[in-house]
């Protein structure tokens, strides 16, 4: 399964709060942090701050943060900010047979992303930056005494 380039982005500019909660960061500041493209960000942004997860502030030390404390905030919280996670219900198909039960291939892929569900909810974005022995997120590694940037 792979995630929309929406919920991709989204999670790397909360990620970018996170690490930068010192102080507002502007769109541009973000964008380049992240590897984003300033206009997508601020479509980004808006649904963020529509869903009560970043504020902004106007003014000349503006910029956004996160509304939310990086270590109560989950990746479910985000990935559901931009793009709800569609859990299956009924039949696909609309098969009048199946109804609210559903056949063994689609109880499956429910299952799955009930999993996938639980795995995002136990992830805090605090604890993405604080694991041991990791590359920390959208930062530069050094390898060998050879800066490179580290894989997003």
């Amino acid at each position: 399964m792979q995630m929309s380039s929406t919920i991709e982005y989204a999670l790397r500019a909360v990620v970018w709060l996170a690490d930068h909660d010192e102080r507002p960061q502007t769109t541009a500041k973000i964008a380049d942090g992240t590897k984003m493209p300033p206009s997508y960000l601020s479509k980004v942004l808006q649904g963020l701050s529509r869903n009560g997860l970043v504020k902004s502030q106007r003014g000349l030390h503006g910029g956004f943060s996160l509304a939310v404390d990086a270590n109560t905030l989950t990746v479910l919280d985000v990935v559901n900010a931009i793009e709800p996670m569609q859990r299956i219900l009924t039949c696909p198909l609309g098969l009048s047979t199946h109804g609210k039960k559903l056949c063994a291939l689609h109880q499956s892929l429910d299952d799955i992303m009930a999993d996938t569900e639980k795995a995002f909810a136990a992830q805090t974005i605090g604890a993405l930056l604080d694991r041991p022995g990791k590359s920390k997120p959208l930062c530069n590694v050094t390898v060998k005494g050879k800066t490179t940037q580290a894989k997003k």
